[in-house]
Parts: structure tokens; sequence; C-alpha cells
């Protein structure tokens, strides 16, 4: 069924061959998700001996300048009781810690929720955050009382579904396997026109349209817990502004662009979010949208620049890894501009810094 080494030889590899040997081609969407299902349920992927670092890990400026976000629009909301932290595929929970640490110097000391599906990453949480309470979704989270969530690069490894357009119509795009045995993309057979918008169903032929369910469903989800009891949210991820057609999905390991279709669960896949399919989701639910700004304008806004020279001035010999830092998170050709916030805050709350 399969050249050895050419798929990779993990057992979800196997099955998959099995399975579409068996069934025929599967969805991009359930390829993704399984994958990075497996992936994430089965190790750390962080830090220079994992697959990637995200933004608390480089620097603890981003989980302080974040708290005070959440600290200041509490304040200025009046200060409401109860009020829960919640924050989506918390990582290490280094975020949370240093979100939560600067909080409290503001007043702001809420109940902490974490939603996380890995073992593996829940066992490192709790060391970082042992206060917290862990929950496999947001139904868990308690109903009364405004909430404060953060999500970061969390929407991107949710799975996207893939649409295509064939010379007969719109298919979805699936995985297949070739005549070598490796995995590739391949065209459904099932006609899709209905699922496309109709400004896009006269796009031309190869055009690929990407639409990610599941993370439309939880940020509809926030809203809705946002109108009905208050708060606000941070959405921080790498995508567009702009719907944008053609394929995004990579994979990612030890650091490096990997085949997305070689070795499925052994390295991280995600895709670029539709930040404005995201708030037009928000909205419907009656969350109010705040903007959706690059990462290193809204850093700089809330202070960034201020809070490096004052860790400098704390640690002088550690002033050339503090400023690498810095840039890292802000500069346009590193995490600045790909990288983007988006602001939801529930009707009635004041409008949030940096946007």
């Amino acid at each position: 069924m399969k050249a050895p080494g050419t798929n990779g030889e993990g057992a979800l590899a196997t099955a998959f061959a099995r399975l579409i040997g068996n069934f025929g081609p599967i969805s991009v969407m359930r390829y993704m998700g399984e994958a990075n299902a497996h992936y994430y349920a089965s190790r750390d992927p962080l830090g220079a001996a994992g697959d990637f670092v995200t933004a608390p890990e480089i620097s603890q400026m981003f989980g302080e300048l974040i708290g005070l976000w959440l600290a200041d629009i509490w304040q200025r909301a009046g200060r409401p009781e109860p009020v829960h932290y919640v924050e989506l595929g918390p990582g290490r929970g280094t975020l949370a810690r240093d979100a939560l640490r600067a909080a409290a110097k503001a007043g702001l000391v809420p109940q902490v929720h974490l939603i996380e599906a890995s073992p593996a990453l829940r066992t490192l949480q709790r060391e970082a955050m042992p206060q917290a309470r862990w929950h496999d979704d947001l139904t868990g989270v308690p109903g009364d009382g405004a909430i404060l969530l953060v999500a970061n690069e969390f929407l991107d490894a949710l799975p996207v579904r893939q649409l295509v357009r064939a010379e007969a119509g719109w298919r979805e795009r699936m995985v297949g396997i070739d005549g070598e045995g490796r995995f590739r993309p391949v065209i459904g057979d099932c006609p899709m026109d209905a699922a496309v918008p109709e400004s896009l169903r006269g796009a031309g032929t190869d055009t690929i349209v990407e639409t990610c369910p599941a993370a439309a469903a939880i940020v509809s989800e926030v809203a809705t817990r946002l109108a009905a009891q208050g708060g606000a949210a941070l959405f921080i991820d790498y995508g567009h502004t702009e719907f944008r057609t053609g394929s995004t999905l990579q994979a990612i390991r030890a650091h490096r662009k990997a085949d997305p279709f070689t070795d499925p669960g052994k390295a991280d896949l995600t895709t670029l979010v539709d930040f404005a399919g995201m708030a037009e989701a928000a909205r419907k639910q009656g969350a109010c949208w705040l903007g959706t700004v690059e990462q290193g304008a809204w850093l700089q806004a809330l202070g960034l620049n201020a809070r490096a020279e004052a860790l400098t001035r704390a640690a002088p010999t550690q002033a050339a890894a503090i400023e690498a830092a810095r840039n890292r998170l802000a500069a346009p050709d590193q995490m600045g501009t790909l990288f983007k916030v988006m602001g939801l805050a529930a009707p009635g709350w004041p409008a949030g810094a940096g946007f």
C-alpha cells in the first residue's frame, strides 16, 4: 500500500494509509484534525527541544502586557465580580503565569480556567498555575461573572476545510495516496458549490478556499458568553485581516517548515487565521469587535519599549537578550506584522487599549 519511509512509520500514518486504501481519500479537515490531536496529546511541542516557540516563551513582556491590558479594561468596566481568567490552549502556562502576576499588581485576581486537551501539557500547566481549574472545553467555565479570555496561537491549529475549483465545479480537497505511496492532496468527487460564497463561485480553476468551522464555532461561543456575562477577549495568531484564497496549510517540525503530508501526527499543522471571518462570527453573536491589529503595533501601544527598558535597568547584563526578545515580538520582519491581535468585548464594555 505504501513504500517504506514515504508517509512515515508512525501509527497514525499507518492508520491513514489503511483507511484511504479501504475507503478512498479523506478530507484535509479530517487529516489535519486527527494529525494535530495525535501530535498535541503525546508531547510538549514548545521550546528549543520542541518544534516551535510561542511569544510567551520568548519573553515575560508578552504575558505581562496582556495581563495589564486585561486589568485595564476590567477596571474601566467597573471592576465586576466574580471575574474569570480563561485561556484556550495555554501551552506550558507561561502566558497565564506572567499575565496574572502583572494583573494582580493592578488589583485583578480572577478565578483561573485553562482549556486544555493535552495530558502532557496539563502536567506542565499545573506546575506553573497550581490554582487553576482545567476544562476540556468552554462548557465547564462558570456561567456567572465576567470573562477575560486569551487565546494565543490557538485558532491556527484547528482543522480547516479546503474547497478547490475543479473543471467540473467546486469540490472538497482531500488527501489520497499517490503511485509511490505518499500522502498527497487530491480533488474529491462530491459537488461543493453550495458551500462556497456566491461571490467566489466564478473563480478560476485551481482556486482554493479555506474555511475553519471549528474556529468560527469557538469564536461564536466566546462572543455569546461575552454578550451574556460581560468581559473581553484577545485572540492572537498569525493570519490576515482580509479574506484571501489559496492554501495556507503548513507543517512545523524542529523549528523548520516540513511537508504537511509526511509523518502525520509528528509535526504541528497550522493555517493562517481568517480574522475577518472571525470578527464577523463574533459580531453575529452580539459581541463588540474592538479591532484586529498587528501584534508589533499593539504591543508597542501597550508599552513594550518602556517595559524592555525597565527590565534592562534591572538586569543590565541581560540587555542584549531583552532587546532581541523585544525585536522578535514586534519587528515587522519577525512576529510584529504577520501576527495579529483581535479584541472582543461585551456590549457596554469600554474599548480596549491598543485598538
